[in-house]
């Protein structure tokens, strides 16, 4: 194989293993969407208490976004990814294990510490390995195994939830095989280098520029290493990146832009169908077996929808992409809620709710969700990723933790379609903001977006967007 053939495999291979962070991400998020069923019988569940234990898991992914990009900062984002290996391993093992509500919630905490620390750490990670015009497919590799790794939650269920049904212990089974990516990947990370701008950060320049030689061609990687010199050299008498930090204004605006992005993913109510799927199909008239049979196709959507995400980003500006995904996703819960009043208690209406958020699910992680994450790694300046990636994906995770814990209790309070309606408003007011902030970042190498954020001080944001846009073309 030619150096470059090397050079490209190697590449693979450490997109490969780290993105086993999102694989483990999805399958915990998901898992719970068929375990939650029979879980509740076991354990003698309530809509409050199914909300909580969802929700637990979220609150901790909160947590654990802040102190996983503080910590990366720190130790780096390879050793960041071991550490959070080692706690999904146990915290997995926990859930399995729990006797209780109590023990229940407890672990499922600390399962979402490690996923919020894999939430922020490996997509920026993978955007500091790639090259600036291959950022927005390598970054979205991430996304992919996220939904890869929900398919495959949904998949497990399906089977489980089919064969072993009469089995007391079967959501247990469902919750413990989350721990066999934990060790793949903890041992995969052990054979896959640390982040070039995290080395120069740390003053190991010969190791960046010898970890930029085997994934970059050597005159690219020579340019990549200068640049990456330059733009910490502008930075070399600032302090370690602290929250102060954050009250300059060119970096409080791209943490206003962040939490917007973060927060409008979550608006669009895509973790509703993620977590309670079933209990959606259920409600509008399948019987369990079926709910979970049906589920699948939730997962298999989302899986196909990231492919042409992926492909789209190459193609297409981040702002369109998201505008899109974001008209589709409120139609179909219009619909949703329209059908679900029109065809109340109709054979057609669980059949109609599948193919709906089937759809909804095509434009949100068709559109939505790959666009979220890469732009989320991409607007920080190298010193304050860490911790920037950190604040904005708490926020994200908050407002997911807030939906997973009502979402079952207003389904049980309001029903399906008013519940939809809700997230119909949130939707529209999500398109206005993406309309009228969001800068295009397509293009862009990294030390350009954080030059131009830089610049923009003062300045008026709809001039800004044009000319962001301009230059990104």
């Amino acid at each position: 194989m030619s150096k470059q053939g090397n050079q490209r495999s190697f590449l693979r291979t450490i997109i490969l293993v780290s993105t086993f962070g999102g694989l483990l991400f999805g399958y915990d998020t998901g898992v719970i969407n068929g375990a939650l069923p029979f879980m509740s019988e076991a354990l003698g569940l309530n809509s409050f208490t199914e909300g909580l234990i969802t929700s637990s898991l979220l609150f901790g992914a909160a947590l654990g976004a802040v102190f996983g990009g503080r910590l990366s900062d720190i130790n780096g984002r390879r050793t960041n990814i071991l550490y959070l290996a080692v706690l999904f391993f146990f915290s997995a093992l926990g859930c399995t294990l729990a006797p209780n509500v109590t023990v229940m919630v407890i672990s499922r905490f600390f399962l979402g510490l490690a996923v919020g620390g894999a939430s922020v750490t490996v997509p920026a990670y993978l955007a500091e390995m790639s090259s600036a015009d291959r950022r927005g497919r390598m970054v979205t590799q991430n996304e992919l195994m996220i939904v890869t790794g929900q398919l495959f939650a949904f998949v497990i269920n399906a089977i489980l939830g089919s064969t072993m049904s009469h089995n007391e212990n079967i959501w247990r089974y469902m919750l413990a095989i989350a721990a066999l990516p934990a060790i793949f990947l903890f041992f995969g990370m052990l054979k896959v280098p640390e982040s070039p701008r995290w080395l120069v950060s740390k003053g190991k320049n010969g190791d960046a520029l010898s970890v930029l030689r085997k994934i970059r061609e050597e005159k690219q990687a020579q340019s990549e290493f200068n640049k990456i010199k330059e733009t910490f050299a502008e930075e070399a008498g600032a302090k370690q990146a602290t929250f102060k930090d954050l009250n300059v204004p060119w970096i409080r605006r791209i943490l206003f832009l962040g939490i917007g992005i973060a927060v409008v993913q979550q608006l669009t109510g895509v973790n509703s169908i993620m977590y309670y799927g079933t209990q959606i199909l259920k409600d509008a008239g399948f019987e369990t077996k079926a709910a979970l049979i049906g589920n699948v196709a939730n997962g298999a959507i989302s899986v196909l929808a990231t492919f042409v995400g992926i492909w789209l980003l190459g193609k297409v500006g981040r702002r369109p992409m998201l505008i899109t995904g974001l008209l589709g996703t409120t139609a179909s819960l219009l619909l949703i809620g329209l059908f679900s009043l029109i065809f109340e208690g109709s054979a057609a209406l669980p059949y109609v709710v599948l193919t709906l958020t089937v759809t909804f699910l095509a434009f949100q992680q068709g559109a939505i969700s790959p666009v979220t994450w890469l732009m989320l790694s991409e607007i920080f300046p190298l010193r304050l990723r860490g911790l920037g990636m950190g604040v904005t994906v708490l926020f994200l995770w908050v407002v997911n933790g807030l939906i997973g814990l009502v979402f079952p209790v207003l389904l049980d309070k309001v029903g399906l379609s008013t519940t939809f309606f809700i997230f119909v408003a949130l939707g529209l007011a999500a398109i206005g903001f993406v309309k009228k902030y969001l800068p295009e970042t397509k293009g862009l190498t990294l030390e350009q977006l954080e030059l131009n954020f830089r610049n923009h001080d003062g300045q008026d944001n709809q001039a800004y967007l044009k000319q962001v846009d301009a230059q990104a073309k």
